[in-house]
């Protein structure tokens, strides 16, 4: 692959930038302590008349402003094809998340944060759901409406990514002359550039349906959910072509897969029967073969050797797999009581993190997640 010199530039650049107004608003955060800080976000997110915060730093009231401020080149009403479109490949979604996107992210420098922090070892399943929770929500009608909860949920990924940037800033396992900084701009814009772009050329090989329309409408929501995240628009993607770009870009500039990619790659395998709520062992065992196969599948024999992930051939496995989800939406149509999209928005919702008492704004407080207060 050649490499782009002003784009690879500008990657290497981004890995060391944080979020400056982010950043600036949890250090003044943690002089508060936990119960005033997570009584402060919980006002920013849901004060949509501008007015809870008079009393908050000036930090707070500026980085909420900003969030509150959509970007000129928004269109809400064009979102909604792309919402239709995740919920009708709702179970196909996930497989290539799982299975293709993040296991893509974690080839890269990106598995050091979640290895140091232990979000994938010690608290794992929850991780993932939470992550669900966030994409779904993004894809609900109006989801996207200032305040509303996929809007929530981007700008709470945003300050919880603050908060391990410092945790890990300051912790001595963490070299930033080596590894730029944790969760780096480069990073996160990577990061969203492969959870859509990449996403849907995965959704492709799995068998998912979509038009034209809905394929740059489900661009155009990851994108503002990008944008609500921190990621600057120096590396956040403006369509589709230049989102595959950053991500090619994003890999030539990484380094090899580590160890830390290595084992979160594969924890990430092994934690599909987990999510499902497969409790018998030789039933999760067979699960995570076939998800490994499909995996090997969508990512390439040669990011899978990297990875180590067990050998397997994988002729036909992609075409079995689509064969089967035909018959599936055949069934749907010939059987309407089966109720197809109502079985795929209740996996949608198991396979996600809800909290008894609603959206949780809590912060990590140390940087090992076996030591942090749950958040």
């Amino acid at each position: 692959m050649q490499a782009d010199p002003d784009r690879s530039a500008n990657y290497i650049e981004h890995t060391m930038i944080g979020d400056p107004l982010a950043d600036t608003m949890i250090d003044d955060l943690e002089t508060l302590g936990n119960e005033e800080s997570e009584r402060l976000i919980r006002l920013g997110m849901h004060d949509r008349k501008g007015d809870a915060l008079g009393g908050a730093p000036a930090s707070v009231r500026e980085f909420f402003s900003h969030a509150a401020e959509p970007p000129d080149w928004l269109d809400l009403p064009s979102l909604l094809p792309g919402c239709q479109m995740f919920f009708r490949n709702g179970r196909l979604v996930l497989a290539g998340m799982v299975g293709g996107v993040l296991v893509e992210g974690f080839a890269t420098n990106i598995a050091k944060s979640f290895f140091l922090t232990g979000r994938l070892r010690d608290q794992g399943v929850r991780r993932l759901k939470q992550n669900n929770r966030h994409m779904l929500e993004i894809f609900m009608p109006d989801g996207m409406e200032a305040h509303a909860d996929g809007w929530t949920h981007s700008v709470r990924v945003r300050l919880v990514h603050a908060k391990i940037r410092k945790l890990l800033s300051e912790s001595e396992e963490w070299d930033v002359a080596e590894l730029g900084v944790p969760i780096s701009a480069a990073h996160v814009g990577f990061a969203v550039a492969a959870f859509s772009a990449r996403l849907l050329k995965h959704l492709k090989s799995l068998g998912g349906s979509f038009n034209g329309e809905e394929r740059k409408s489900f661009m155009a929501v990851w994108r503002y959910s990008g944008y609500l995240m921190g990621i600057p628009e120096t590396i956040l993607y403006r369509d589709e072509e230049e989102a595959l770009e950053i991500f090619r870009i994003g890999l030539l500039c990484e380094p090899p897969p580590s160890l830390e990619s290595i084992v979160l790659a594969t924890s990430l395998i092994n934690s599909a029967p987990l999510i499902a709520g497969i409790d018998n062992d030789d039933e999760r065992r067979n699960l995570s073969g076939y998800v490994a196969q499909i995996s090997r599948a969508l990512i390439g024999n040669e990011m899978a050797d990297a990875l180590r992930y067990p050998k397997s051939r994988t002729f036909g496995s992609l075409l079995k797999f689509r064969t089967a989800n035909r018959v599936e939406r055949i069934m749907d149509r010939l059987m309407p009581g089966r109720s197809g999209a109502e079985t795929i928005l209740t996996t949608l919702f198991d396979v996600s993190q809800f909290d008894e008492l609603g959206i949780s704004y809590r912060l990590p407080d140390h940087v090992h997640a076996e030591r942090s207060s749950r958040w």
